[in-house]
Order: structure tokens, then sequence, then C-alpha cells
């Protein structure tokens, strides 16, 4: 019975270790479908300046974080592909890298 269960936990110890290396697909880049494609879009400032990025799957844009040297997803609507209202958001242009590999576009 002691057996048992230090082998579950060492089980379970492994497995919230390995949770731990989850990390969104879109981190290191566009996917081949995403990639290498001019788009247009709207911005708010709100993560600071606008350094590129890339609308990916699910229709969420992946922004560079120029301080991190990867792409966070936006996932509270400050990039949209229309204006938004209120006259907030500028309108950006960029173009999607080729290549994964978490590169500054």
């Amino acid at each position: 019975m002691k057996l048992r269960l230090i082998a579950l936990a060492g089980a379970s110890i492994a497995l919230v270790g390995l949770s731990a290396c989850a990390v969104d697909e879109a981190y290191y880049g566009p996917p081949s479908t995403f990639a290498d494609v001019d788009y247009d879009g709207f911005y708010d400032g709100y993560y600071g300046p606008f350094y590129g990025g890339y609308w990916g799957p699910g229709g969420n844009f992946y922004y560079w974080d120029q301080g991190h040297r990867h792409y966070h997803r936006d996932t509270t609507g400050h990039f949209r592909r229309d204006g938004g209202g209120g006259g907030s958001f500028s309108p950006i242009r960029g173009h999607a890298p080729s290549s994964r590999g978490g590169r500054r576009p």
C-alpha cells in the first residue's frame, strides 16, 4: 500500500511538471497557414509601442513583445480588425513573419 502511494505521488509530480511546459503554439511565431502575409488592423496602444505580430489561430492577434522577445496572444481585444468604437484605436500595418522561431517580425 505504501509503495502504491509513493508511486502515485511520483506520477502526480511528473504530470504537474509536464503541464508547466505547455505553451501556446503561436508563442514562437505563426503556423505556416498564418505566415508571410501582410495585414491591416487597429491597436489602442495598451501594450506599449507596436513592433509587429500576426493574426493567428482562432482569429486572435499575437503581438511581438520586444522586452520578452516572443509573441503574446492578445486576449482582451486591444488589437482589432476593425476600428472599434470611441476613436481610441489607431491603424496598424504589418507583415506576418514567414517562419516560426521567435524572431522579431
